[in-house]
């Protein structure tokens, strides 16, 4: 298949799903309330680098982390498999990603005082951006490679997202006017009709992993 045969495609897919930048705009226009240009654009470059600073990290460390704690492949595999089918069910059922916590910002944003830049990594990139489901994708796609191949497409894959990431803050205002309530609702279900898909998948892996008799 073609998913399979290029791995940037795959990862860059599976991530994109995962991270669904729609969920997160209400909180980056909630803590930029009251900000100038250059203050937003602030933000969201903040926010897009510490995105892909987090792919990297995990991409380069976290099969390190699975040894060090004793944990295999394909246990993680399912775990983080069941974690995603969790998250993919919420986004469909309209009660949102269940890894990603309901921030009301509401109260630490007022009028004419700007605290975005002090949001900008927590809580609008980690969790809201990539939480726990696009952090296990990202360390069981960087060890299920060999060699350097999955973990260069990730990194490639990370840097697309950040610009898309990037990209849709800046544009946030405009995007959600045109899509309204509805429409976002709408992309929210679709992207877990899709993160769905991609859990099966890492949830299919991580049983042959483990029980090798299953193929």
């Amino acid at each position: 298949m073609l998913l399979e045969q290029i791995p940037l495609l795959k990862t860059f897919l599976a991530l994109i799903v995962l991270v669904n930048p729609s969920s997160s705009l209400a909180l980056f226009l909630d803590i930029t309330k009251g900000g100038t240009r250059e203050q937003v654009r602030k933000v969201a470059t903040i926010s897009a680098i510490s995105v892909f600073i987090t792919v990297a990290v995990f991409t380069i460390a976290g099969e390190a982390i699975l040894r060090i704690l004793g944990i295999s492949l394909g246990s993680f595999r399912v775990a983080g498999g069941l974690l995603v089918l969790l998250i993919a069910i919420g986004m469909m059922n309209g009660s949102g990603n269940i890894a990603k916590p309901n921030v009301d910002s509401s109260d630490e944003v007022n009028g004419t005082v700007f605290k975005g830049t002090t949001m900008a990594v927590v809580p609008l990139t980690i969790p809201m951006v990539i939480g726990p489901g696009g952090i296990s994708t990202v360390i069981i796609y960087s060890a299920s490679g060999v060699g350097w191949g999955n973990k260069i497409a990730l990194l490639v894959a990370g840097v697309l997202i950040s610009l898309i990431i990037y990209g849709s803050f800046m544009g946030a205002g405009k995007v959600s006017r045109f899509l309204g309530e509805t429409g976002l609702n709408v992309l929210n279900r679709v992207m877990g009709m899709l993160l769905a898909a991609v859990a099966v998948e890492i949830i299919i892996a991580g049983l042959r992993s483990l029980f090798p008799q299953l193929t």
